[in-house]
């Protein structure tokens, strides 16, 4: 699934290309995704300028002032700037026109969505519960230290649940915990104030670095301007199992849980 830099990296791409421009047309091939498209998008939209394009989470918002588009890529979607005259393919849902240009959803599982809220983004149900956002300043190692007392839950849990904090999802939450030299099973309410800070600050070197490399590929993943990212060369731990470690040369374990893959090396991130 596409996480916060490859989300990041598809709103600065596609931004330079729609921001303050008119919306011609909307059109929607197939509204079947996770959630069905309003059937009114196109008359809710076309004639409208674009006046922004922010994000929260793993979620694009497109502000057109009397309410945001709000986008999610699912497990494999990407949205990309296009010739509006491109000829769509069998997993291109939903267009976006802009003149010449377009914003082309493809979703080949179409776990995506696109829905509309009125108003303020920010009171949609699936917005208005989140945890701040990791690259501002209200994630800090206090926030962390505050939030994960009491808690026995693996520290890596903790770092992927969005009510603590958004869009830290599996591939960077391996990373951070690696570049912060904490075990990912430890439980989070036995991490001290030193070290919850020291973590914080790994994760918003990690999601830096991959936004700077342009987020990492994902099955099919690419940017707005179609190019793939590259961060997954830069990995110290994710997906690595069973290769020398690029620190101290020992070999990176692989185990599961809560039903996802997690990678760490025994010798870096000692419990």
């Amino acid at each position: 699934m596409p996480e916060l830099p490859e989300v990041e990296t598809t709103r600065r791409g596609v931004e330079p290309h729609v921001e303050g421009q008119l919306l011609t047309a909307v059109l929607v091939r197939n509204p079947r995704l996770r959630q069905p498209v309003p059937a009114d998008l196109a008359a809710l939209l076309a004639g409208r300028r674009l006046l922004s394009v922010s994000r929260r989470a793993k979620y694009l918002l497109f502000g057109f002032g009397h309410g945001s588009l709000i986008l999610h890529l699912g497990m494999s979607g990407s949205l990309r700037v296009v010739q509006a005259e491109e000829p769509a393919g069998v997993h291109d849902h939903v267009d976006l026109v802009f003149g010449e240009r377009a914003l082309r959803l493809r979703d080949p599982r179409r776990f995506g969505m696109v829905v509309w809220q009125p108003g303020e983004a920010a009171g949609h149900p699936r917005l208005a519960r989140l945890g701040p956002e990791p690259l501002d300043e209200a994630f800090n190692g206090a926030w962390l230290y505050q939030v994960s007392r009491g808690l026995r839950a693996p520290i890596k849990h903790v770092l992927m649940d969005g009510h603590k904090v958004v869009g830290v999802g599996n591939i960077y939450a391996s990373e951070s915990l690696f570049r912060a030299r904490i075990h990912p099973l430890e439980q989070a309410g036995r991490i001290g104030l030193q070290r919850c800070e020291r973590l914080a600050e790994a994760v918003k070197e990690t999601l830096h670095a991959a936004i700077a490399a342009g987020g990492s590929t994902l099955r099919d993943f690419v940017g707005g301007d179609g190019q793939p990212g590259y961060f997954q060369q830069q990995y110290f731990a994710y997906g690595r199992d069973g290769q020398a470690c690029r620190v101290c040369g020992g070999e990176i374990s692989r185990v599961v849980s809560g039903q996802r893959a997690t990678y760490f090396c025994p010798a870096c991130q000692r419990r």
